[in-house]
């Protein structure tokens, strides 16, 4: 048996998953006993045990684990060399695409479009929206030039910090809280209490550690990969949520913000890219980044 890409591809799905069952139906659209016989063959390949099965579901060896870090960065090779190809292969009006986290767009594009305007006729400007760490992925697989959003850790990217916005309690349209002006960490205590998933790794860690500075101890009830996730779940559950303050242009008529009273903990937007994109847009861009934040306020570099 020779390992091909779609034993790559069939590991990281299940790893993710953390279920063969759940990989094989939802992501995958295969049989499970199939799925199973893949995993099996890979690790003969392998030669090692890669997973853990038990009745919960599975989890990742030693051998696993190490094995999952490299068989991602060969996907993701893998999808930018398909990418290159794709885009050496398009007529000679060259796509520039550009991604931002659901909802940033409506703060954000019209100033991207006025850095580029003077190379709108000769290039076509895709636009999509997603959630940060998916963006991050776009990026690093060749699939977005640019992209806002946050400073996501596992790849090897380029960011420039161009605004920091404050992190803003969600709540249902009739909650007691909506008479308060600004709410003090110490009312989220004893709510149902909504926050980042661990996918989300940014807004989590911030979250965290304001919790912490503030001495108020919450159990996360709820983990979200997404504003969508949180407004739904605000308003089905009844809880409160932390997120980032541009979920405000996209609040339903359910749901509320209110500000943190005191000291906001502040979440970055930056402006990331791929270090081996060697795209003549993309470097006109960076290069004029303080025209999009404004000549007061100079974008920060992050590694």
């Amino acid at each position: 048996m020779v390992m091909e890409l779609r034993h790559l591809r069939y590991f990281v799905a299940v790893a993710e998953a953390g279920n063969l069952t759940t990989a094989a139906k939802r992501r995958l659209h295969t049989s499970q006993p199939s799925l199973s016989r893949q995993i099996r063959d890979l690790e003969y390949e392998v030669g090692a045990e890669l997973l853990s099965r038990s009745v919960r579901g599975v989890e990742l060896t030693a051998a696993g684990r190490a094995f999952l870090d490299h068989a991602r960065l060969a996907l993701m090779q893998v999808d930018a060399a398909v990418e290159a190809a794709r885009t050496e292969a398009r007529p000679a009006k060259k796509t520039f695409a550009i991604g931002f986290q659901t909802g940033q767009e409506m703060d954000w594009l019209p100033r991207v479009m006025a850095v580029l305007r003077d190379e709108l006729k000769n290039i076509e400007v895709a636009i999509s929206s997603d959630y940060s760490p998916d963006l991050a992925d776009a990026l690093a697989r060749g699939r977005l030039d640019l992209a806002f959003l946050r400073a996501e850790p596992g790849y090897d990217l380029g960011y420039h910090v161009v605004d920091r916005e404050p992190l803003i309690v969600l709540m249902p349209s009739d909650h007691r809280l909506v008479a308060k002006q600004a709410i003090h960490p110490r009312e989220l205590v004893g709510q149902i209490f909504i926050g980042g998933s661990k996918k989300a790794t940014v807004l989590r860690a911030v979250t965290e550690a304001y919790l912490r500075r503030a001495g108020v101890d919450i159990k996360l009830d709820h983990g979200v990969d997404n504003l969508a996730m949180a407004m739904s779940l605000v308003s089905s559950t009844r809880g409160l949520a932390l997120m980032p303050a541009y979920a405000k242009n996209l609040l339903p008529a359910s749901v509320v913000s209110r500000p943190l009273e005191g000291e906001a903990p502040m979440i970055d937007v930056a402006v990331g890219y791929s270090k081996s994109n060697t795209s003549p847009i993309l470097k006109l861009f960076l290069s004029r980044l303080d025209e999009l934040v404004g000549p007061n306020k100079p974008a920060s570099r992050q590694a």
